[in-house]
């Protein structure tokens, strides 16, 4: 195979479908996404599949609320059902630093037009019947957040991007990045060589090993992050259980099916690629679920899975254009709000590719932030 491409597409998760489907929907002739697994098969599939806008960085609020509009209307625009569950998120917050924290967070939402809220413990359990409001001091909480299922969303855009004339090429590897100077001139891959002179790097936690190939650092560490489903909890849930997160120990939950999917970080977990599941983290996961929601630690384990965050130094995405080669784009680093981002973020990168000015100023994300001691972290994480 010895083919061209204007932009070669590297990464068949959320992030690389939206890129490509917004790219091809513009216009862009000749897209090529490479893929070396199935689509989603990195971390997408692994998501929580949450989806929000109460973030405490600006840039990550705006490039949340315009993806959870483009998954409110993403039958209409891309022709797919993502099962979206407008539920709210509901961050349970038992620290006074913590509560005041979200307090500015909640301010800087609504005045980019989030309608989160902080609410009392009593209200906070009125949402969310199952936790505890022993140690609440506060909580907050939008009802335009939710989750969906990450598996629809990328197999919408990558259809979508395939009916506008991208092309997707699965288990397909890149093995390297020409350059001449500063240009680049092809991919190449397990399947052959791809002439171009763009690249979008979309690859998640193996971001990394596709920048270097092109003598660009991008700063992505991968780290197992685990998932638990329960057994259908006895007397039935709540219809609009939102996700529901104890910020203080990262513990989180919401309904799946008539059961649960619960979660939450492991400290004790080191970088590495490993995606074998294991029950290391379940006695804190136990000790998290005794304080803040008891009623769930009876629930028997059917479930679960094991899937890499794609982590930065602080926290935060790696999003623009490299200043050391020409024409190497990066969407990455998303540590753990990927998903629910890459609507907004394939708009941004459409932008970038085109020239145009994005909908929100993402110069702050680029990688250079880390050179430039200018870090920029993301304080309401999961």
């Amino acid at each position: 195979m010895n083919t061209y491409a204007s932009v070669v597409v590297i990464g068949g998760g959320v992030m690389g479908t939206s890129i490509a489907y917004h790219l091809a929907a513009a216009g862009v002739p000749d897209v090529v996404l490479v893929e070396r697994d199935e689509l989603g098969a990195g971390s997408t599939s692994k998501a929580a599949g949450g989806v929000r806008a109460q973030f405490s960085d600006e840039v990550n609020i705006r490039l949340g609320a315009r993806s959870l509009e483009k998954f409110a209307r993403f039958g209409q625009e891309i022709g797919a059902d993502i099962g979206l569950h407008r539920v709210g998120y509901l961050f349970l917050l038992s620290t006074p630093e913590d509560v005041a924290s979200f307090e500015a967070s909640v301010r800087l939402q609504n005045a980019l037009g989030v309608p989160s809220r902080m609410i009392d413990p009593a209200e906070a359990r009125r949402l969310s019947p199952l936790i505890s409001t022993d140690g609440l001091l506060a909580a907050a909480f939008s009802p335009d957040d939710g989750h969906c299922t990450p598996e629809a969303v990328v197999h919408g855009y990558a259809a979508a991007a395939r009916r506008l004339g991208a092309h997707i090429l699965r288990h397909t590897a890149v093995t390297g990045i020409e350059t001449r100077g500063t240009t680049i001139t092809a991919v190449t891959t397990t399947l052959g060589r791809i002439t171009t002179d763009t690249v979008v790097c979309a690859a998640g936690a193996w971001s990394q090993a596709v920048g270097a190939m092109a003598g660009v650092d991008l700063p992505v560490r991968p780290l197992r992050r685990q998932i638990a489903v329960t057994e259908p909890v006895p007397g039935g849930l709540p219809p609009a259980l939102p996700m529901t997160i104890d910020f203080t120990s990262s513990f989180y939950f919401h309904a799946e099916g008539p059961g649960l999917l619960v979660g939450m970080s492991d400290p004790d977990e080191r970088p590495g690629f490993a995606t074998d599941t294991h029950d290391r983290w379940i006695p804190r996961l136990a000790a998290a679920m005794e304080r803040r929601a008891p009623a769930l630690l009876d629930l028997r384990r059917t479930g679960g899975w094991a899937g890499l965050y794609e982590v930065t130094p602080d926290h935060n995405a790696l999003i623009g254009e490299a200043t050391s080669v020409s024409r190497f784009l990066y969407a990455t680093g998303f540590s753990g709000h990927g998903f629910l981002q890459g609507p907004a973020v394939g708009e941004v990168v459409r932008d970038l590719y085109l020239g145009r000015v994005p909908f929100v100023d993402v110069t702050p994300l680029g990688a250079g932030r880390f050179a430039a001691d200018a870090p920029r972290p993301e304080v309401n994480r999961v």
